[in-house]
């Protein structure tokens, strides 16, 4: 992928990965739109100089209203990023832990959906362009204290197999970004281990780089969980994230 002259829109970039992402870029020479809903971080990000767009992915008509504002101002959009994510501690002996459920699927699989449904027209109309998905190392090793995290994270990958099948010979790439830990949203009081952002997303940029582009963009740290059941060690790695369960709040005491 050339990233020096890509036209971008990162849908969920305004904090985290994502924004870091839409810096680099356009450090990297490429025009970029970013999407989400803090208010806040829009303003800083449009005096940043990004186009900068208010959605709700899920709602169904924030997402249509958005892409019409989007493709009117950048009719050349060529990639577009869909980072919107929820990741929400569940206790599944309570059965009040279905509304966190109900709302990560919406946005973490739904609203990705959805945004990808509102650009293919567009980027297949071009018949060039890239779509990113952002999936999660949990996807591959889940982490117990956050099930449908893990479940809904799984499906994006799948949807994103499927997707690179069905847009096959139409000119429009599907890249998986799939993090490991990284220390942004308090990650990093919560895991030690949690890679820097500045070098995860360097990582990142050579990864995309990189011709022809991987299909899933896998940066060292999260190779551990890519293939723990390749190399035997999933059902261990399991049982020692299961000791997290203890953070639920019926755990404790």
């Amino acid at each position: 992928m050339d990233l020096s002259n890509r036209t971008v829109l990162i849908v969920g970039g305004t904090s985290g990965i994502g924004r870091e992402l839409a810096r680099r870029f356009v450090a990297a020479g490429s025009t970029v739109a970013v999407g989400g809903r803090s208010p806040e971080a829009l303003s800083e990000l449009a005096a940043e100089g990004f186009g900068t767009f208010s959605i709700d992915v899920t709602d169904s008509a924030s997402v249509a209203s958005v892409r019409d504002a989007v493709l009117a101002r950048y009719p050349e959009l060529d990639t577009v990023v869909t980072m919107s994510g929820v990741m929400l501690l569940e206790d599944l002996r309570d059965p009040a832990h279905f509304e966190a459920a109900q709302t990560t699927i919406d946005t973490n699989l739904v609203g990705t959906i959805r945004v990808i449904d509102a650009f293919t027209p567009h980027l297949v109309r071009r018949g060039a362009g890239t779509f990113i998905t952002v999936t999660s190392g949990i996807a591959f090793l889940p982490f117990p204290p956050m099930p449908t995290y893990a479940a809904s994270k799984a499906a994006v990958h799948a949807y994103s197999e499927a997707l690179r099948a069905q847009l096959d010979g139409t000119g429009v790439g599907v890249v998986e970004l799939v993090p490991p830990a990284v220390a942004t949203a308090g990650q990093e009081k919560v895991n030690p281990h949690a890679l820097p952002l500045d070098d995860f997303t360097t990582e990142v940029m050579q990864l995309l780089s990189k011709d022809p582009t991987p299909h899933e963009i896998l940066v060292k740290g999260v190779l551990v969980h890519r293939w723990a059941e390749r190399h035997g060690t999933y059902d261990d790695l399991v049982a020692q994230r299961s000791q997290a369960l203890a953070m639920l709040p019926s755990r404790k005491g």
